[in-house]
C-alpha cells in the first residue's frame, strides 16, 4: 500500500481546577473558538467543542504524527494564558489530567450530538456522574479519590 490511511478521533473531556465555575457563559462560545484555533494550529481537526462553567468536551481529529499528551499540554497551557490575558479571569486554571476516549468513524454522529447539548445534558446529571459513567463505559479503570 502506497499511503497511510487514518482515522483517529477523540473524544476529550477536562475540567476546570476544583471543578470551579469559573467558564462564564458571556465568554465560553469565545473560549471554544480558541480551544478550535488551537487545535487547527497543532495540526488537528475541531470537529465539536461545548461544556458548561466547570469542563469541556472536544472531539478531535489527529494525525498519526500527533502525541495526544504533546497536544493536551499545548491545548491546556494556551487557553490558560488566554483566559488570563484576554478575559482577565487570573482565578482560572485547569485541572492536572484529561480523559480522552478513541471514537469510531460511525459513533462520530452520536458523540457529536452528544457534546452538542452539554448545557441540556447537565440539567439532569453531574459532571461527577457523566464523568464515571463515561469511564465505566469505556472500561478504564480510576480511583475515585482523584476525580
Amino acid at each position: 500500500m502506497g499511503s497511510t490511511y487514518l482515522s483517529l478521533h477523540y473524544h476529550i473531556v477536562f475540567g476546570t481546577k476544583n471543578r470551579a465555575p469559573f467558564i462564564d457563559e458571556n465568554w465560553r462560545d469565545r473560549l471554544h473558538e480558541y480551544l478550535g484555533g488551537t487545535i487547527r494550529g497543532l495540526g488537528g481537526v475541531p470537529e465539536r467543542i461545548d461544556g458548561t462553567v466547570d469542563h469541556v468536551h472536544l472531539l478531535i481529529s489527529l494525525k498519526a504524527t500527533h502525541r495526544l499528551a504533546d497536544v493536551m499540554r499545548e491545548l491546556k497551557k494556551a487557553s490558560s494564558v488566554w483566559v488570563h490575558e484576554t478575559i482577565e479571569e487570573k482565578r482560572f486554571a485547569w485541572q492536572e489530567g484529561y480523559a480522552a476516549f478513541s471514537v469510531s468513524a460511525t459513533a462520530l454522529n452520536a458523540v457529536r450530538h452528544y457534546i452538542s447539548n452539554q448545557e441540556e445534558h447537565h440539567r439532569v446529571k453531574s459532571f461527577n456522574e457523566e464523568f464515571i459513567e463515561m469511564l465505566n463505559k469505556a472500561g478504564v479503570e480510576y480511583n475515585p479519590d482523584y476525580l
